[in-house]
């Protein structure tokens, strides 16, 4: 854009305007008297419509005219132009009363004059706009795109694009019958079925939903429609949502996998909302996780009275603890929400139970898991030691300072479990049934739900650096399917499940029908603006590969073990009935499990977690490097190492009763 610009001072280019639009105003009035035959004023009565320019010229400049790039003016800048003409003309209205002569001037004289001056000074910009557009468009071609939706974004984005270097609308695409045919801003609109016809018209390669109030199934419909042409299709957002301080130009993306779930959101219960958290102390684990994260922010909107974010990952926790604190700038009465950030594990049973009672904590929200299922299966110990007993630790101590709710975030992962992952999240799903029968004062409950979209371990940012690069994408097999829900909308329902709990509930969200992740590639891979590399295409521009199931991974999730299963205050909340153990029986589990964590026996952790999980049937050899030095010899010997008056010491201190 420089290079179309004179290297002069802004100072000196308005000076320049300035004596342009007076020239216009003397020649506007110049043929104003000429087109209705007056004879121009005496020399005496000049110096009357010299002082009226130059007063015209200021009011120009007080109103900040020349302020105004003329490259991108627009309906604002037009407004400015009207007004300055509109003084203009009062001021040469008094110059010619007082310059007034015998006979007397016509005074129709002054509505003519109002229109020259706006048609040379508005018009004398519309020019140079135009000028300028054509040579930067000459000497740097823009891309051709088409814009799906000629509303009020439409029209938004038209003009941005029109004013920007990058992109270059050649037609309108829109739904509404009663906008066919017709030209916005130059651009013609045109049917969807047209679309084919005007891509290889235009050469275009590039198509840009400009579409915010649809809803999600209209968008998915409308991408189902695009996914077969040769275009790449990005999205802007509404006009509301923009970042501040960005152009729609800055704000063209790629499209949100939400758009091909269709996924209609319903609305929050505010009531369900705030009843764990609104005025109250609430403590979120694992708080610098994807879902922990999530929550963290939606719990800020709430105006809770303080919120404890405990995690062992320094960097996260610093960032979540700055964005909320941030976030406190723009909510009102923000200086009654404390915001205290913990850098410490769920395991560490002291720092648990001196948060709880420093803090008065009211609701936990337990989050702190590992959830990655490969890693797991490589450390089962650890997984073990984190999912299960950082869970117990955290709801004794929940227990101990009389919290008022705890909700475990669990996973589909723990429906008859293929994985040692999955495994732990349903053995600490029954730590918290057991004990819920047990206590009264402390409601636990727990909420399972599958595959958050934008979570550290989602699929679609990997797919999306996949095809940017060239490809391959890799998918573990052609028939696997999952879940998918937006983390918003899981946190969302994750707070409001939470406030329905009497006890020992497992609340299960509705996630829609699974979607086939070899179909969300494909998809990905064409609205991007690539053909799939297959057998039938072998001219293709990105190829799928398959690199089989990782260990512990299932073709198929589950969200539910029984059958039992009823509904709740919310549509998309459900409440499940499932058979679990008794506190006495998990208590034996527990410390069986616990001497096999302490002495590193891999086949023991294994058979309580056979035990204790129905459903847990893993698949194949565990790939646990400690695995192979576990054998039952190395575990004897290790076992003689370790006293077992300690170890039964260490037991019965984790599980006293409080």
């Amino acid at each position: 854009m420089h290079s179309f610009t004179i290297p002069i001072s802004r100072s000196i280019k308005g000076l320049l305007m300035m004596l342009c639009d007076s020239i216009m105003i003397v020649v506007a009035l110049g043929f104003s008297f000429s087109l209705l035959g007056q004879d121009y004023p005496e020399q005496d009565q000049i110096l009357y419509f010299a002082i009226a320019v130059a007063l015209s010229v200021f009011v120009l400049a007080r109103i900040d005219l020349y302020r105004a790039i003329i490259l991108y003016m627009g309906l604002q800048s037009g407004f400015l132009v009207l007004k300055g003409v509109t003084a203009t003309t009062l001021f040469i209205a008094v110059a010619y009363f007082f310059a007034e002569s015998t006979p007397p001037y016509d005074y129709s004289i002054l509505p003519i004059f109002w229109m020259m001056a706006l048609l040379f000074i508005g018009g004398s910009r519309f020019v140079a706009k135009v000028l300028l557009q054509s040579l930067i468009s000459n000497f740097r071609p823009r891309e051709p795109v088409i814009i799906y939706g000629a509303g009020s974004s439409g029209m938004q984005l038209l003009v941005a694009l029109q004013n920007g270097d990058q992109y270059l609308p050649v037609a309108f695409v829109d739904d509404s019958h009663r906008m066919l045919g017709s030209t916005v801003h130059g651009i013609r609109v045109h049917s969807p079925n047209s679309l084919y016809e005007l891509i290889e018209r235009y050469s275009a390669r590039k198509i840009l939903l400009a579409i915010p109030s649809a809803t999600s199934s209209e968008r998915k419909e409308i991408l189902n429609r695009l996914e077969h042409l040769p275009v790449h299709v990005k999205t802007v957002p509404d006009l509301f949502d923009m970042v501040s301080g960005k152009s729609y130009v800055d704000e063209v993306r790629d499209i949100d996998i939400e758009d091909l779930l269709g996924r209609e959101i319903v609305p929050p219960n505010p009531k369900l909302l705030g009843a764990c958290i609104t005025n109250q102390s609430v403590m979120v684990t694992g708080a610098a996780g994807s879902i922990g994260s999530e929550l963290c922010r939606q719990i800020v909107s709430i105006k809770p009275g303080r919120v404890v974010l405990l995690d062992s990952f320094e960097y996260g926790l610093y960032e979540i603890e700055r964005e909320l604190k941030e976030k406190l700038e723009l909510v009102e009465g923000r200086d009654s929400i404390q915001i205290i950030a913990l850098l410490g594990s769920v395991c560490n049973r002291s720092q648990m139970e001196s948060a709880i009672e420093k803090f008065g904590v009211d609701t936990v929200y337990h989050v702190a898991a590992y959830k990655q299922v490969p890693m797991v299966e490589k450390n089962i110990i650890e997984g073990a030691q984190n999912n299960i007993f950082g869970t117990l630790v955290a709801a004794k101590a929940a227990m101990k300072y009389r919290v008022k709710n705890f909700v475990l975030i669990s996973t589909d992962k723990a429906v008859r479990p293929t994985n040692f992952m999955g495994a732990t999240k349903r053995f600490a799903e029954q730590v918290l049934q057991a004990l819920a029968q047990t206590e009264q004062a402390t409601k636990f409950s727990m909420v399972r739900f599958g595959n958050v979209l934008g979570s550290s371990g989602s699929v679609v940012p990997l797919f999306r650096r996949q095809i940017n690069s060239g490809g391959p994408v890799t998918v573990t097999h052609p028939e696997v399917t999952r879940y998918f829900m937006t983390v918003q909308e899981a946190a969302q329902l994750v707070l409001q499940a939470g406030s329905m709990a009497s006890g020992g509930d497992v609340f299960v969200l509705d996630m829609n029908e699974p979607i086939r992740i070899d179909d969300l590639a494909k998809k990905m891979v064409h609205l991007m603006g690539y053909d799939v590399k297959d057998a039938n295409s072998y001219r293709g521009d990105i190829a799928i590969e398959y690199s089989g199931l990782r260990p512990g991974e299932k073709l198929y999730e589950e969200l539910l073990i029984g059958e039992s299963v009823t509904g709740t205050e919310h549509p998309k909340i459900l409440r499940a009935e499932e058979e679990t153990l008794s506190w006495e029986v998990l208590q034996q589990l527990l410390s069986r499990l616990k001497m096999a964590c302490d002495s590193i026996d891999l086949p023991g952790v294994r058979s309580v977690l056979l035990e204790a999980v129905d459903g847990f049937e893993p698949k194949e050899e565990v790939s646990d490097p400690l695995w192979a030095s576990t054998t039952s010899e190395a575990a004897g010997n290790l076992d003689e190492q370790v006293s077992k008056d300690t170890q039964v010491k260490n037991v019965t201190s984790l599980f006293k009763d409080h």
